[in-house]
């Protein structure tokens, strides 16, 4: 049986995964974290979740994984992110996280989803450790002379978000409930995350704050 502390642990992840589910605080992940010009065009009204994870048993106690799929000028788009709890940076995560996206595909493409193209898939690891995160975030930085295999070579890439990156300042600014998340992890000041908490409660989906103050 795991330890009491890891137990904890564990019901803090699961309810980080419970919280990226509500489409309006995912939407709030990639409006706020992802500076993408696409991001703008996407349906999230159409947005809803791939009941699907390729985590490996070895990772399923430090990390999850969440799947999206919703429409970007009508045409199917998917949104991977990884969800990295261990305190410890994993240098070929990428490596990983390839993997997961690749399996994403070979199940697609099995399930007869796929008739022409595959679709895109825009990977995001979600990184809420305390350490500070040094893994390379492209797979050819990982490979020796990637260089001399030019256009043969694997040129992936995901998107980091590392929480511990941000100051508090930068995230009272934002004042949404993603960034109440992330100075609630990095920056605890209860006085401070009840107020926020009340601000949030004025002005943003009510269900999505209950959520919020669930995990709390």
């Amino acid at each position: 049986f795991p330890s009491h502390d890891r137990w904890i642990h564990h019901i803090h992840d699961y309810g980080y995964k419970r919280l990226f589910s509500n489409v309006t605080i995912f939407r709030q992940l990639l409006e706020t974290f992802v500076n993408e010009p696409w991001v703008k065009e996407l349906d999230f009204n159409s947005a809803e979740t791939v009941d699907h994870s390729f985590i490996s048993e070895a990772y399923r106690e430090t990390e999850s994984d969440l799947i999206y799929k919703l429409k970007l000028n009508e045409q199917d788009v998917f949104i991977y992110v990884l969800l990295e709890f261990q305190s410890s940076v994993d240098r070929f995560i990428s490596v990983r996280i390839l993997n997961y996206i690749t399996s994403l595909y070979v199940s697609l493409i099995k399930s007869g989803q796929v008739k022409d193209k595959l679709p895109p898939v825009f990977p995001i690891m979600l990184y809420n450790g305390d350490a500070k995160w040094t893994a390379p975030e492209s797979v050819a930085e990982t490979i020796e002379y990637h260089d001399v295999l030019r256009s043969y070579g694997i040129g992936f890439q995901y998107l980091k978000i590392a929480e511990n990156e941000y100051s508090a300042e930068t995230l009272l600014q934002i004042q949404n409930i993603v960034s109440t998340l992330f100075l609630a992890e990095n920056h605890y000041n209860v006085e401070q995350l009840e107020y926020e908490l009340l601000e949030l409660f004025e002005k943003e989906d009510r269900t999505a704050v209950n959520l919020y103050r669930d995990w709390e």
